[in-house]
């Protein structure tokens, strides 16, 4: 089942149809210059011919041509297209209809290169192709798990939520698939791994990928800030921009032109934006062309190391997209001074790495390197097809509505029958209280008293039965009362977090190295439910919480785990049921998108 697979840029467009089992393309187009005389379009091999100067005309013209040039077997069923940025209000794959192109063009000013020639490539596709669904996949969608710490900036909040300034991120589409493939080559769950993926194009972003989720990314509010791209400056002191307003006279625009067109390796290297270019250039003595490299690359090793420090380590480090795949000089730069990290880049592997369809990833570390490094080809274009195809289908289905009951839960803790031993005595054993939701689980007699580098927190209760691992489970209040930075992680997951002291009974203390967490917000549920609700163990959905309210509430990145000793129920922690004023007659239900009853789900989290 073919999906056509839109991509409109400022100055470009790029159509594939895309087959999303295999990524293998039926037909291609790509259309360049687009906004002047010289615009031209190429179908597959052929050799480009003029064609009309705007987004509009140009897919008007070209697109009835392009599926002509399909089998004859070949029927699109779904258009998927690139969006690059959602705002707050799109954080998954969402169906295109005219509330949603209304709202998008409200977000046209948050990337003032992109979204507009979305809107347009998105406006001729549906008058060409009004018989399937069209679906919009956004850059910004899976940055929507990076933690309010490092989304924030700090500008006074009334100004920043008036306005929506706050980081979002893009390249997600690439980041994702780059990141799966990592895990499908080292032959590893992505839960287990913490990855980071350097998306070096024309436009460039490096992304913390800590256990299948994004937790820190360069690009910002909008697509400017990070890392130095082809004409874009990347980060740069804002104080340094007043100054050149006052300095220049430039205003609004032209400092705009400035940063997005102006700089970046085509302003340093005085030369243009194409990294073979720049080093062909620099092997011949330029010098503007050798600092656009290390200024370039010193950029992107600065941001390896910051992201290592915030995962607190890191397994893989990724090279993708043009410059990434096929700089081995960029490659050698960047990874030249990450030994620290222990990360041995491999010469002749880097020389000799190249990726294709057929082989998306080569490793150019040392074989005893303990961080991977990798180059990976990205798909965008697939990654958009795998998504679009999927809620298309499931928005011709019937959705069966069932509700959620809904827990909270307050700070408590698991342990090993070892530390239960050494805070309550030798031969110990959890003591029942009262059964809780989960069958064969308990609230235990047993109370400890938690101590953080700051205070401490007595009378935290004990559950039962013992478990396999220590794991203390607070909220973002208890975190900033003890004095800890703790990970939200699903229960089990407590690799790397900070640890903490623990006082039992007649003073006995232990002091854990690791264990503390803030619980990711889950569902627990059979897989009987998990049929009807068309969700399988490690989703992450969306749930509105809603029914016996007055004001529908949305919880969005909502894990759901399976298992058949489970009983259907979503778990938040005390400072959310508190926020939201729940009790415990609330409940949810899994979110629609749209009118027809579409699941929305977000990025599988497995």
């Amino acid at each position: 089942m073919p999906v056509l697979v839109i991509n409109c840029g400022s100055t470009s467009i790029k159509a594939a149809v895309v087959d999303p089992e295999t990524g293998r393309r039926l037909a291609e187009l790509k259309v360049e210059r687009i906004g002047s005389p010289e615009a031209t379009a190429a179908f597959n091999d052929k050799a480009p011919t003029p064609c009309s100067s705007s987004c509009e005309e140009a897919l008007s013209a070209c697109l009835p041509e392009l599926l002509r040039e399909l089998p004859d077997d070949a029927r699109i069923t779904s258009v998927g297209h690139r969006v690059v940025h959602g705002g707050s209000h799109f954080r998954s794959p969402t169906l295109v209809d005219d509330k949603f192109v209304a709202v998008l063009e409200e977000k046209t000013d948050l990337a003032p290169l992109h979204n507009p020639a979305n809107v347009s490539g998105i406006r001729a596709t549906t008058e060409l192709l009004q018989d399937v669904p069209h679906v919009a996949v956004f850059d910004t969608a899976f940055h929507a798990t990076i933690p309010r710490r490092a989304r924030t900036y700090s500008l006074p909040q009334e100004i920043a939520n008036r306005h929506a300034i706050r980081r979002y991120g893009f390249h997600g589409t690439s980041h994702q698939f780059v990141a799966k493939r990592v895990a499908e080559f080292l032959q590893q769950d992505l839960r287990t791994l913490r990855v980071i993926t350097c998306h070096l194009g024309g436009g460039c972003s490096v992304c913390a990928v800590e256990y299948g989720r994004s937790v820190e990314t360069s690009m910002g509010m909008t697509p400017l800030e990070g890392l130095v791209m082809g004409t874009r400056s990347g980060d740069i002191d804002p104080g340094a921009l007043l100054h050149l307003m006052r300095a220049e006279g430039m205003d609004v625009n032209e400092l705009d032109i400035l940063l997005n067109r102006k700089s970046g390796l085509a302003g340093l290297s005085r030369l243009g934006n194409d990294m073979r270019d720049i080093e062909k250039q620099a092997e011949e003595g330029n010098e503007d062309c050798q600092l656009a490299i290390q200024v370039f690359c010193h950029r992107v090793r600065k941001y390896i190391g910051a992201y290592a420090a915030v995962m607190g380590g890191v397994d893989a480090i990724v090279f993708t997209a043009g410059i990434g795949q096929n700089s081995a000089v960029v490659r050698h730069r960047v990874a030249q001074r990450l030994e620290f990290l222990g990360a041995r880049l491999d010469e002749d592997r880097n020389r000799a790495a190249s990726v294709n369809r057929d082989n998306p990833v080569a490793e150019i570390s040392m074989p005893h390197s303990r961080v991977r490094l990798l180059v990976v080809r990205t798909d965008e274009s697939w990654s958009i097809a795998l998504q679009a195809n999927d809620l298309s289908q499931r928005s011709g289905a019937e959705a069966t509505t069932r509700i959620i009951p809904v827990a909270i839960s307050a700070r408590h803790i698991h342990l090993t029958q070892d530390t239960v031993e050494a805070l309550f005595g030798e031969g110990h054993e959890l003591t029942p209280l009262k059964p809780l939701s989960q069958p064969g689980q308990f609230a235990a007699t047993e109370l400890v008293t938690l101590v953080g580098p700051k205070r401490r927190i007595e009378r935290v209760r004990v559950l039962g039965p013992v478990r396999a691992k220590n794991q203390v489970e607070i909220s973002r209040t208890d975190e900033f009362y003890l004095g800890v930075d703790a990970p939200i992680r699903a229960s089990g997951d407590v690799a790397n977090s900070p640890g903490i002291t623990l006082i039992g009974t007649e003073s006995r203390q232990v002091t854990l190295e690791q264990g503390v967490i803030c619980a990711w917000r889950h569902i627990h549920m059979t897989p009987d439910d998990a049929a009807q609700f068309d969700v399988e163990d490690g989703d992450v959905v969306d749930i509105e919480v809603g029914t016996n309210r007055v004001r529908s509430l949305s919880f969005g990145d909502v894990l759901v785990r399976v298992k058949a000793s489970y009983k259907l129920e979503m778990h938040i922690d005390t400072d959310e049921g508190n926020a939201a004023e729940l009790n415990m007659s609330d409940v949810g239900e899994l979110e629609r998108t749209d009118a027809e009853g579409t699941l929305r789900k977000a990025n599988r989290f497995r």
